[in-house]
């Protein structure tokens, strides 16, 4: 255990004892409740002197976990001491009744966080005698006293051999175990057991599976070290992993500390101050987050995060704010203990081939060389230490040949890599021969997704391109997007990857037809590459990315037309996501000018995949078969409009060849287009699809004069259930439908609001549940039009309802959300357009609907689009006489009441 300064300060174990032994004395019988409250008094005390400790010193993560360590320590000792003098004293104890106290698990290690496990183990000579077990009940109860979580066993020396030859835990606890008070003896022979009995013959046993539980615990946190609420302890480049590796080196070699690991032969001494760097700044990570919630809690979300960003002294530079420099450091650290993992094994693995005779291993071990390197068991390697020096191009050539050939770069070669990434210099940037290899990675056939990780892992990623070296790491601080810049870059190439080799043509049909057909794919590559390479540089990233791309491109060797079609397409990578998302596909001007920003097929083609695989790695869930629908309708669209120009298909045509698909798909009931259709307005038959309009007509047929219809529909292809509501038009109808509907428990995600020539509303709603996924259980599909009914017969309370829903994301809180109103007069030729951007609440479709409503607009349509805990909202309006909003001060009443609306949701929800 590391000495902890000042130990006295912490807790003077001498003084503590000596009160409790004043205590125990002074009367017949020990007053127990004075006892407790001197412990109490000592762990507070103690706590609070740890605390400022590392309020002085934030970023000292050992010497508050040891500090804490300690300060169990004692309270055991102290509190062991009483109960076998005073509790149950035994002037004659047998051979029998002896007990050794063991800090195991991390405790064992003397490192604890403030409100961690006490792990212990009480170790006896044979099974439990009546005072042993006396004993350990009474230190038990006085531990519980204080209010710890205590983690305990009680075992002899035989069970603890049988129970940790068993139990890979068990044995991996005592693997840490530490004397902490009691029989010394006892525990000298409880220590020579394991090792003799237990470790002895199944260390590689050990190693297997300790590394298949640290993969089964990454797989169950996400797997990947760029999550972006990441686990301190369990993620995956977390304590625990630096742990496993102390676990496995312990368990091999018996090393005493991580420093023995040098000694050990399995890191270097530079590699054992990342392994240090990384666990200290962990421990202090771990510690504040404990202190901050008063309980054991090692998730960094996004409240924490800001929390423990300020308590370590980060603050705002231009482009990032304090939480995101504090969650780059983060994941720098998590990213270094992936490369020490890496190193880590494979020395271990070289260690134990070099110990196999046999001619299975000597078969494995034959090697070929290719271009300098050489290649042995599925892995490329380098030939000496000074290769990469020697030519530093090479640093780019390892990975380029890994992906091409199907080779692993071998651990070894990361370790050199890793050490050498610093000889890649401007020279080395501008040599055509580094930079042609690079592009030959990126846009390779073979998919670069694992070579393109492999070499961010060694730090060459960010050498080779030192504008996407800036993003390495970098969080966004949001809910929407799941992972860190660099991350969800490599996922995009890898997505990109998946859609040309047709591995994924079922959920992207589309994308997978038309990346075949493009002229410039490496062109396509390279901008999934910079789309975000802007980001964290203050201001928009888009333009700012257009801007470096036309300095990267004719580095890499690209021609003028490729460069000029990156540019473009980092540019306006956000274009056709926000066009199918925020606007009316069904609006003539919007498709215009859309296809006025395109202009060529090949531009809409690449956008297309481009956007795709943009939103697939954004995250599990983020991607559904809505969003591809809506991205396919405007797809399609544009590609008319550019094939035929403004010779494409009248209104009065399109209408005709709407009616006429309608009419096939009606089958007998083919009548009503014509008899029921009549009554609805020209711009209905434009707005809505074909299957939508057979099933409305149908609904009105069926309604007859019934006072309302409420209808669902599961639809597959749409990702979501259409809910249609048809009954006599009445103001504020829309906003009671979507406050019904959210109180059901769904999500809104597009809205048609139609009124039919004799004054029946026939409104369509696309609805999603919270995790974007349709409502097609019957049981929510009965919730959701009894909800429906009873709203618009006034049997519910909206308002108060909604506000007592829960957030969506319920830790949005951590977040500035401002509010914010755009009017548009210019997206549409016959609608005002109106976005208002808003934390995303429940309530907050109902009041902006009745808001628009109260101030006598006339709702058209509604486009809602989430991005984690930010909701933006598109309403198609006009007044009430049907003509656009252009009066500044009308605009400026409609915006006021817009952000009252949204200020009502925050108060209510508040």
């Amino acid at each position: 255990m590391r000495k902890v300064p000042n130990q006295r300060a912490v807790i003077d174990r001498r003084r503590l004892a000596a009160k409790i032994e004043k205590i125990a004395t002074a009367g017949d019988k020990p007053d127990r409740k004075a006892i407790v409250a001197e412990l109490k008094e000592s762990l507070a005390k103690g706590r609070a002197e740890i605390a400022s400790r590392l309020e002085a010193e934030p970023s000292a993560g050992h010497k508050a976990a040891n500090a804490q360590a300690f300060l169990i320590d004692q309270l055991i000792r102290v509190i062991h001491d009483y109960v076998i003098g005073h509790v149950y004293p035994l002037a004659n104890r047998s051979s029998g009744e002896r007990i050794a106290i063991l800090a195991v698990g991390g405790y064992g290690r003397a490192e604890m966080a403030p409100q961690s496990d006490v792990d212990i183990a009480f170790i006896t000579p044979i099974r439990n005698t009546a005072w042993c077990e006396q004993v350990i009940e009474a230190m038990l109860y006085l531990l519980w006293d204080l209010g710890l979580k205590v983690g305990h066993s009680s075992r002899s020396l035989d069970d603890m051999v049988r129970m940790a030859k068993q139990d890979l835990t068990i044995r991996t606890s005592l693997l840490e175990a530490r004397y902490l008070w009691g029989d010394q003896d006892l525990y000298d022979q409880a220590r020579d057991r394991f090792w003799n009995d237990v470790v002895k013959g199944t260390e590689r046993q050990f190693i297997a599976e300790k590394l298949e539980e640290r993969d089964a615990r990454h797989k169950r946190m996400g797997d990947s070290r760029y999550v972006v609420e990441p686990n301190v302890k369990e993620g995956k480049g977390g304590l625990r992993d630096l742990q496993t590796l102390y676990w496995i080196g312990k368990y091999i070699h018996r090393v005493r500390s991580g420093a023995e690991l040098v000694e050990a032969g399995l890191l270097t001494q530079v590699e054992y101050r990342s392994f240090r760097r990384a666990e200290n700044f962990f421990w202090a990570v771990r510690c504040h987050m404990h202190m901050i919630t008063g309980r054991e809690e090692d998730r960094l979300t996004f409240d924490l995060q800001r929390e423990v960003a300020d308590r370590m002294n980060f603050v705002d530079r231009p482009g990032k704010s304090s939480v995101e420099r504090f969650m780059r450091f983060y994941f720098l650290q998590a990213k270094r203990v992936g490369s020490l993992t890496g190193v880590f094994l494979a020395q271990l693995d070289e260690q134990f081939a070099s110990k196999s005779t046999n001619l299975l291993s000597r078969l494995r071990g034959r090697k070929r060389t290719l271009k300098g390197f050489e290649i042995a068991a599925g892995r490329i390697n380098v030939p000496d230490d000074t290769f990469f020096q020697k030519d530093p191009v090479r640093l780019v050539e390892i990975f380029t040949l890994a992906n091409r050939e199907g080779l692993e770069v071998h651990p070894e070669a990361m370790r050199k890599a890793d050490r050498d990434a610093a000889l890649i210099d401007r020279s080395v940037r501008n040599d055509p021969r580094a930079n042609a290899l690079f592009l030959d990675l990126l846009a390779s056939h073979d998919d670069p997704e694992l070579a393109l990780r492999w070499m961010n892992e060694a730090g060459v990623f960010g050498r080779i391109m030192p504008e996407f070296g800036r993003v390495v790491a970098q969080m966004q601080f949001d809910m929407y997007h799941h992972y860190t810049v660099d991350e969800h870059t490599i996922r995009a190439i890898g997505k990109l990857a998946k859609i040309e080799a047709g591995e994924v043509a079922e959920s992207h049909p589309i994308s997978t037809k038309l990346i075949a057909k493009l002229k410039h794919r490496r062109a396509l590559y390279v901008a999934t590459l910079m789309h975000d390479i802007a980001k964290g540089r203050g201001g928009d990233h888009s333009v700012l990315g257009a801007d470096l791309a036309k300095r990267v491109c004719p580095r890499l060797g690209m021609n003028e037309e490729e460069t000029e079609l990156v540019s473009w397409l980092v540019r306006n990578h956000l274009l056709m996501s926000a066009t199918a998302f925020k606007r009316d596909l069904s609006d003539p001007k919007t498709i215009g000018d859309f296809v006025e920003v395109v202009q060529s097929l090949e531009r809409l083609r690449q956008l297309l995949v481009l956007t795709v695989v943009d939103i697939g790695a954004v995250g599990p869930g983020v991607w559904n078969s809505w969003k591809g629908q809506l991205l396919a309708d405007l797809y399609f669209a544009s590609e008319e409009r550019i094939r035929l120009g403004h010779k494409g298909h009248g209104r009065d045509v399109r209408i005709a060849a709407k009616k006429d698909a309608v009419i096939g798909l009606m089958g007998d009931e083919a009548g009503l287009v014509e008899d029921v259709g009549q009554t609805f307005h020209p711009s209905y038959w434009i707005a809505e699809q074909e299957d939508v309009i057979a099933s409305n007509l149908r609904q009105l047929k069926a309604k007859g004069d019934a006072p309302l219809s409420i209808e669902t529909q599961y639809h597959e292809d749409r990702g979501a259930t259409l809910v249609t509501a048809i009954g006599a038009d009445h103001p504020g109808l829309f906003s009671r439908i979507c406050g019904a509907i959210h109180l059901a428990g769904a999500n809104i995600i597009d809205a048609r609001i139609h009124t039919t020539r004799r004054g029946i509303a026939v409104d369509n709603f696309l609805v999603q549940d919270p995790h974007g996924r349709p409502f097609h259980e019957d049981a929510q599909l009965t919730r959701l039009v009894r909800g429906i009914e009873e709203a618009l017969a006034n049997k519910v309370k909206l308002v108060p309802q909604l506000a007592a829903r829960p957030l969506t994301h319920q830790r949005s809180h951590a977040f500035e959300v401002r509010p914010r109103v755009e009017f548009d007069n210019g997206a549409s030729s016959k609608f005002t357009v109106i976005e208002v951007n808003a934390r995303d609440r429940p309530a907050l479709l109902n009041r902006l609907s009745r808001a628009l409503f109260e101030a006598k607009t006339i709702i058209n349509s509604a486009h809602i689009t989430n991005y984690g805990e930010r909701a933006a909202d598109t309403f198609y309006v006009t007044d009430l006489l049907g003509d656009k909003i252009v009066s500044e001060s009308r605009l400026k009443t409609l915006e006021k009441k817009l952000l009252e609306a949204v200020q009502a949701t925050e108060e209510a929800a508040g």
